[in-house]
């Protein structure tokens, strides 16, 4: 055989000798109770082992209440490095953490925008 370009009819002959597999899915599991797991062990933190119990319904939060938690949140997490840089003031140690406090309070501040956008 020559090293030139086969022309088109060569390749679509060759195309048609080949023969697919045929795709063979391995076991499934049942997704449904793999939620269930997984939301008993985010809950309680393990895997629980008595599976003939039924299922607990977890309430569901409506998504704006959930942003007002959040965005009430990081605002009580921007008091509280205000607070604690007042504090190191008063001890005269303001100097050591003024830098990082107020990166940590403009952080907050950015994610206070998004979640002020997200919410419009």
């Amino acid at each position: 055989q020559t090293s030139r370009r086969r022309g088109a009819e060569a390749c679509r002959q060759h195309a048609n000798n080949y023969e697919r597999e045929k795709f063979c899915p391995g076991p499934t599991r049942d997704l449904e109770e793999e939620k269930r797991r997984l939301q008993s062990i985010f809950a309680v933190g393990k895997e629980e082992s008595s599976s003939s119990e039924s299922p607990r319904k977890i309430p569901v939060q409506e998504p704006e209440a959930s942003e007002i938690d959040h965005f009430q949140e990081v605002l009580n997490e921007i008091e509280e490095r205000r607070q604690f840089l007042a504090d190191m003031a008063a001890l005269g140690q303001e100097d050591r953490y003024a830098d990082m406090i107020n990166t940590e309070i403009s952080q907050r501040i950015r994610e206070l925008d998004l979640l002020n956008k997200a919410c419009k």
